[in-house]
């Protein structure tokens, strides 16, 4: 065998992968981006849930539009209060106080409240459904209560029961998925502390929305003129409450003849 036919190709494509090796190697020094050394610091203090509650595609994405200064140090809706403070400091800004939030269903048309317009029997998930004349409820603004905001809950936070939405609160961490999948706009996020809320969202006249809804505002204003903190107005024909201002007396509520302010209690938890 002639062994310079061999081992000469080889040396040659040794030779030839060694210098490649070489080029790669310096390419790579050249080429290298460099990487802020606080995002990986920030990105220790994320809690690696990739929600999406911050409106970036997951916790690297912030850490880097964070660091950037595209994004606040206080925008991760899951981080708690010690973590967004380490995060502040990285950044060398104060971050304040961070209240912390909860998701709250604002319908009160399940179980029957809602007048039926047809008899739904397609795919369970509330944005297909919503695609067929907006659901099967009268009212344009109703909970389909097909379970698409528990669905798309990363914390087991919501769950489905009899065709209504609960928001375990304890579980909830306020990251907006929910509020985002909604297709009905029906989720808001509130303070954690909150005691009361409106369990409706409607733009219609209160006359059209007794049509619709047994559970329904409708517009009197009666909790408007209760309330001594005028932390309520009617805005759209719909009922809000000015979280900064009310003071929870619970008059609304006693006043409210649609019962539709909601009250109920809320483990207290350190931010």
């Amino acid at each position: 065998m002639n062994w310079n036919a061999v081992l000469i190709p080889m040396g040659i494509f040794a030779g030839l992968g060694l210098v490649f090796g070489l080029i790669l190697a310096i390419a790579s020094r050249l080429f290298a981006v460099k990487i802020d050394p606080r995002v990986p610091q920030v990105m220790e203090q994320l809690p690696g849930a990739n929600c999406g509650g911050c409106g970036y595609s997951g916790c690297a994405a912030l850490a880097d539009a964070i660091v950037r200064g595209d994004a606040k140090p206080t925008a991760c809706t899951v981080c708690d209060a010690a973590a967004t403070e380490q995060i502040g400091k990285i950044m060398g800004v104060e971050t304040g106080k961070k209240v912390r939030r909860r998701a709250q269903i604002m319908c009160s048309g399940m179980g029957g409240n809602a007048h039926l317009k047809y008899r739904y029997a397609g795919a369970k998930d509330c944005i297909a459904a919503a695609k067929l004349g907006g659901g099967d409820k009268m009212c344009p603004n109703g909970c389909i209560g097909l379970g698409t905001c528990a669905a798309s809950c990363m914390f087991d936070a919501i769950h489905m029961v009899e065709g209504a939405a609960i928001v375990d609160y304890e579980k909830c961490v306020g990251c907006g998925t929910c509020v985002t999948n909604c297709p009905k706009n029906l989720i808001e996020l509130i303070p954690y502390d909150a005691k009361y809320w409106v369990g409706c969202r409607t733009a219609l006249p209160g006359k059209i929305t007794r049509t619709l809804c047994d559970a329904g505002c409708i517009s009197c204003k009666l909790c408007v003129k209760t309330c001594e903190a005028d932390a309520i107005t009617v805005d759209s024909f719909g009922a809000h409450i000015d979280y900064e201002k009310c003071v929870a007396c619970g008059k609304c509520v006693e006043k409210c003849p649609r019962h539709i302010i909601k009250s109920g209690e809320i483990p207290q938890k350190d931010a």
